[in-house]
């Protein structure tokens, strides 16, 4: 038999016309570690197939999303390579390719007050956010800037025993301390969720419930435990100077000793207030000294919040980094001690930089609106105990997913940062965008090719560190000028 031409045309076009109609039924699947398949699901196995809309979709960056990246790198790179600069050299960048600041209605009142903050005679900022800020990273940078235009010197907080290197001063405690955190599942968290205002807590002793261990605590030998404090020796000169020390602890229910050594000189002695409640410990020095040793002595460890090495005025910036954490913890802390320590820091500023832990499991836009609600929750908890405060929330980064072996930003996290922006400036929280001012959607996989970001297509390298940081600044430093 015969077959003609056309009817071989015709069997073409009804075999792909046929394959195309299979892309309508073809639908996404997730699987492991947050990725994306498109195919149909027989059993546990995926067998790979289009859907439609990934058929007709141009994955590729187009050449002018590539230009306006390269634009947006080039135009601030020039910037960060002057780390004294106290304010950005506009004759040097395009102000107009800077993602600005979104505010409240009353935007204009909103800068004015939090300038007026700034250049108080001091300024304490929280900057609290997940693993992107470890080690101080983007707080160094906004600090130096800050520090640079209103003054102020010193790190800020530090935590005793540290799960991740710090680069703001060198911190080195004995073996007998361990951590404990209200973000952290491996260990168990405290009944009196008493983590203080910086949410970790750190001891030389093991817990004990006074009432409950009475007996043996009174067999307990003393312990011993030291803290050795020395300045950084990265980055920025301003790290290096602080000679106002604070020691934050509390549930201290036995006599605990503290000795402070500097450079080897015994300089102060005293006991520890025993009556349960927070305390600051302060030690005032005339400069900065080049090595610091704090030793403790007791049966048992009160929690201590954590160390501040500051500056005596001027701008003091806490960088409070929450590994795995999505902002939504505070609400469950002990309120009568986090407040207790806010009226001690009395902080002016608040940053929050959350978002990035909840994009692998939002499923829809309803997932992101229940988030977007709980963590304004979570920030109005932290406003009651600092009502005065400004707040600013710096929204998630791009984020990139395995799409049929392509890597590209999860679909719902344009959605999110927009949700995210409107919830905090109805909630009179400015928002910065940090997911746009990097480039937008599928910018990440940019920043990684330029080594501005890890191979993990999630975190900053150092270089990219101080890239998005001056974005930042800049965006809030034109505010703030304007102002004026």
């Amino acid at each position: 038999m015969k077959i003609r031409p056309i009817e071989i045309s015709l069997y073409i076009v009804l075999a792909l016309f046929a394959l195309l109609m299979l892309t309508f039924v073809s639908k996404v699947n997730k699987i492991a570690d947050g990725k994306f398949q498109d195919g149909f699901l027989v059993y546990n196995s995926i067998i790979k197939y289009p859907t439609t809309s990934t058929f007709f979709e141009d994955s590729s960056i187009s050449k002018d999303q590539k230009m306006d990246l390269e634009k947006i790198v080039s135009n601030i790179e020039t910037v960060v390579e002057d780390k004294k600069s106290k304010i950005p050299d506009f004759s040097k960048i395009d102000s107009t390719q800077i993602e600005r600041i979104s505010y409240p209605e009353s935007s204009s009142e909103f800068i004015q007050k939090l300038l007026s903050q700034l250049q108080s005679p001091e300024c304490r900022i929280i900057h609290y956010g997940d693993s992107q800020l470890e080690g101080d990273r983007i707080s160094a940078y906004l600090r130096n800037r800050l520090q640079g235009l209103y003054g102020g010197s010193g790190p800020g907080f530090i935590p005793i025993k540290q799960v991740y290197n710090q680069i703001s001063a060198v911190v080195t405690p004995s073996n007998n301390w361990q951590r404990y955190a209200a973000f952290d599942p491996s260990k168990p968290h405290f009944k009196t969720k008493n983590y203080g205002a910086y949410l970790s807590v750190s001891r030389f002793t093991e817990l004990y419930d006074p009432i409950v261990d009475s007996l043996a605590i009174q067999e307990l030998e003393p312990t011993i435990a030291t803290i050795d404090i020395s300045p950084s020796t990265k980055l920025y000169s301003k790290l290096k100077n602080y000679t106002s020390i604070g020691v934050h602890y509390g549930n201290a229910t036995l006599p605990v000793n503290i000795k402070v050594y500097s450079s080897g000189v015994l300089i102060k002695e005293e006991l520890l207030e025993s009556d349960g409640k927070y305390h600051c410990y302060k030690i005032n020095l005339p400069s900065t000294p080049a090595n610091l040793r704090l030793e403790f002595e007791g049966k048992i460890s009160p929690d201590f919040y954590g160390l501040t090495l500051d500056g005596s005025k001027g701008i003091h910036l806490d960088n409070v980094a929450m590994r795995g954490n999505s902002g939504t913890t505070f609400a469950s802390l002990n309120s009568e001690s986090f407040g207790s320590m806010y009226q001690k820091l009395n902080p002016k500023v608040i940053i929050f930089q959350y978002g990035g832990n909840t994009v692998p499991y939002l499923k829809d836009s309803l997932q992101i609106k229940n988030y977007s609600n709980y963590l304004k929750n979570h920030i109005n908890w932290v406003r009651r105990k600092s009502p005065d405060a400004s707040i600013i929330f710096v929204g998630p980064s791009d984020m990139t997913t395995t799409i049929n072996g392509e890597l590209k930003s999860y679909a719902l996290l344009h959605y999110l940062d927009e949700v995210l922006k409107q919830q905090c400036v109805s909630n009179n929280v400015a928002y910065w965008s940090m997911f746009k001012a990097m480039g937008g959607e599928n910018s990440m996989s940019f920043w990684v090719d330029k080594k501005l970001a890890a191979n993990d297509y999630t975190h900053f390298t150092p270089q990219g560190t101080q890239i998005i940081s001056e974005l930042f600044f800049t965006a809030l430093y034109m505010d703030l000028k304007s102002s004026k």
